[in-house]
């Protein structure tokens, strides 16, 4: 049987990964705990169910040919007990100075967003840890990129929650709301960037002639200080990180929506542009003048009703967030106007379609180029905005019920900051990770999403 290799655009993800900027993404799962016994026996669970799912049992490994090319195989030695870890919610809360068996979840998941997967191993990882309070806990689940986009790895998480029916996200907050055909090439855009396919160039040349589309793709950075993370050392291991999550109402978004135009991830753009612009005052750091920070807002390239696969699907869009802009409402427009403007172009044209670039890159180019293509993101873009849509349904483990999800997006090399938002059961969950040494006031931002909304609502009222 032939090896099942990895997409061009799934072995970018794994080639760009350093020790100090793991590529995994992740979801903070709170779920309500209906008896003492509550964390073991979802741990529990989650080791039996992962042993029987084929998609969560497969490593990563070089192949000869295509030289630079990796690819799947099942992992002989695969043991649920180096995935699954159940924390010790006592020691946990005791470190944190909390109540027994309670602690904040976000705040455990920071250091283990930080740490990278073992790359010898499937690439994914569940962690089963303390909740905000006694009747709570919370799971942190762990993929690597290449392994799936959001939205497949929502629905491979899905496969260890108790039996749903078949998984189909949820309408989705961002992206044309057409059906998108498949991309034939990198965009008109892309195209025109002098010289990167006039002709296929091969192994470290092509990866040089990427990593200058990418250069040539992005804009002059002057963006805030607060949104560049500081690189690490030489022999640096894996960085710092810090996590923090906002739960809002979806009614609220809603009214915001309906008074102001526009569509709920435009609105939820929005927010983040106003709150950024909230926190960089109160730290006293100058707002940025015209052109904003560049957000990259990546699009799914699946057809809409189509079952999520394994493996990354994905374009993107890029977007100034107007932080100069002091009225909330003119800040909104400013987003729909952009968001328009990306929609109508479609997701395979533009700076921001950069990762269809990977189609185009010969394995080798991927294996030899991925430093330079990783250290060429924040010429791109200066943060990254991403959401998922989820199903209108409820997920339980055991009979746990889940009560709040914050997805996790990774940091690319440069950048301090990475949001992630989703919505489930009428409530909006913006899941924040930042470079802990860069950002050490997280939970502030956090506070001026919160500060935002409210006052946002009160101008609609």
């Amino acid at each position: 049987m032939s090896p099942e290799h990895l997409s061009p655009l799934d072995l970018a993800f794994w080639r760009i990964e350093s020790a100090a900027h793991p590529m995994h993404l992740g979801a903070l799962a709170v779920l309500s705990a209906d008896g003492p016994d509550a964390a073991a026996r979802a741990a529990a669970l989650l080791a039996e169910r992962c042993a029987g799912l084929p998609g969560l049992r497969r490593r990563i490994h070089d192949v000869l040919l295509p030289v630079g090319a990796a690819a799947w195989s099942p992992d002989p030695d695969f043991d649920p007990a180096r995935h699954v870890f159940l924390a010790d919610a006592d020691a946990d809360a005791a470190a944190a100075g909390a109540g027994a068996g309670t602690v904040d979840p976000r705040a455990a998941a920071g250091p283990l967003m930080a740490r990278p997967l073992d790359r010898t191993r499937p690439p994914w990882e569940a962690h089963v840890l303390a909740g905000p309070g006694p009747d709570s806990f919370a799971v942190l689940f762990k993929f690597h990129h290449a392994l799936a986009d959001g939205l497949g790895a929502l629905a491979l998480a899905a496969g260890l929650f108790d039996r749903q029916p078949p998984f189909a996200p949820g309408p989705a907050v961002r992206g044309p709301a057409r059906p998108v055909p498949a991309p034939r090439g990198p965009g008109a855009a892309l195209r025109r960037l002098p010289g990167v396919f006039a002709s296929r160039v091969h192994d470290l040349g092509q990866a040089l002639e990427i990593g200058a589309a990418v250069a040539r793709a992005g804009l002059p950075l002057g963006v805030p200080d607060a949104l560049v993370a500081a690189e690490p050392g030489p022999g640096a291991g894996a960085g710092s990180r810090s996590v923090a999550g906002l739960a809002l109402d979806l009614d609220e978004v809603n009214l915001i929506r309906k008074a102001a135009g526009g569509t709920v991830n435009d609105v939820l753009i929005a927010l983040v542009a106003g709150a950024l612009r909230r926190w960089l005052a109160e730290r006293g750091d100058p707002l940025p003048r015209g052109a904003g920070p560049r957000a990259l807002i990546p699009v799914s390239r699946r057809r809409p009703g189509a079952a999520p696969g394994a493996g990354n699907r994905l374009s993107g869009y890029l977007l100034r967030l107007p932080l100069a802009e002091d009225d909330p409402l003119r800040r909104l427009y400013a987003v729909r106007a952009g968001m328009d403007r990306n929609k109508e172009a479609g997701p395979a044209r533009g700076a921001g379609a950069v990762a269809l670039l990977a189609d185009h890159v010969h394995p080798l180019g991927h294996r030899l180029g991925g430093p330079l293509v990783a250290q060429a993101a924040r010429l791109l873009y200066d943060i990254l905005v991403t959401s998922v849509p989820l199903p209108g349904l409820t997920f339980t483990l055991g009979g746990s019920t889940v009560r709040e999800v914050y997805p996790l997006a990774p940091l690319a090399r440069g950048q301090s900051l990475a949001i992630a938002v989703s919505t489930y059961k009428g409530t909006v969950h913006y899941g924040l990770v930042a470079d802990a040494a860069a950002v050490p006031d997280l939970a502030a931002l956090a506070g001026a999403l919160r500060a935002e909304l409210d006052a946002f609502v009160r101008e609609v009222s």
